[in-house]
């Protein structure tokens, strides 16, 4: 089938179904279900057109992953307490958007464990799992920590990544080579490293505020992939105006061609032509 459909790049939205990952476009002309593609040539033609995803007005250049300049420096979205939770400046009546902050911050969090790239420790709003998981490419992820705030969930992320990684290694995540790690166990083994500043920290924040998860199943991911890249290139559609290939997988917000792979989410807000 030969189509061509236009749009604004933005996150491809994800599912997890049967332990495997579905992913969908969201285009003028509705969903497109990207799993259905793989093994076909695909084309992504850029309009050298960039519109901002919260405002939709033309802009020059993408700030905050996907916004103009003037909704980068006033949106509570892009204040650098979202980049740094431990930040968050809520309590002292500063939140750009206090509706905004009470709606996706002030609300309950999990702090994680993931194998995405090797171990990492990561945090997400409950209402993101797994989609968290899967946007980072995890092959396994563990929820270790149940907390009221992003704040707190913040504070707890920064106390383990003195021993943990809390950054995906992109490269390493899209060759798909990762080796198996026991999430329980290095989460039993953290719990035991850190069991005096779990307990201040519960103390801190409150026994009804922090749940330590003790039981909690690991969630197993795979990934619509035909082949990994033996060597992984980047792509931009700001550089070279078309890519494509033929699509050999999906992995976190990737698209993984013969001729290289895009990062979906760094292109949000780009406008451009699909062609299949």
């Amino acid at each position: 089938m030969n189509d061509n459909i236009g749009f604004n790049l933005d996150k491809m939205d994800v599912k997890l179904i049967g332990g495997m990952a579905h992913y969908e476009m969201q285009t003028n002309d509705g969903p497109l279900l990207l799993n259905d593609l793989l093994g076909k040539s695909l084309k992504l033609n850029f309009h050298r057109e960039i519109y901002c995803t919260h405002c939709n007005k033309k802009t020059n250049k993408s700030y905050s992953g996907g916004y103009c300049y003037v909704c980068s420096i006033k949106l509570a979205e892009c204040d650098m307490c979202i980049l740094k939770p431990e930040t968050c400046h809520y309590s002292l009546g500063t939140c750009r958007d206090p509706k905004w902050g009470e709606k996706n911050c002030m609300t309950h969090h999990y702090v994680y464990l993931a194998n995405s790239s090797g171990l990492k420790v990561g945090i997400t709003r409950a209402s993101q799992v797994p989609t968290r998981f899967i946007d980072q490419g995890a092959v396994r992820a563990l929820p270790i920590i149940k907390v009221g705030s992003r704040h707190m969930s913040g504070v707890f992320e920064k106390l383990f990544a003195s021993e943990y990684k809390d950054k995906t290694d992109w490269r390493k995540m899209l060759k798909g080579d990762q080796e198996f790690i026991d999430l329980q166990e290095k989460r039993d083994e953290l719990f035991e490293l850190f069991g005096e500043d779990l307990d201040q920290l519960e103390h801190q924040f409150g026994e009804d505020q922090v749940s330590i998860l003790e039981q909690e199943s690991e969630i197993e991911i795979h990934y619509p992939v035909i082949a990994y890249p033996e060597k992984v290139s980047s792509l931009s559609v700001e550089k070279l105006g078309i890519i494509g290939g033929t699509l050999k997988g999906i992995k976190g917000q990737y698209l993984l061609f013969d001729t290289g792979v895009i990062n979906i989410r760094s292109h949000t807000g780009y406008r451009v032509h699909l062609e299949f």
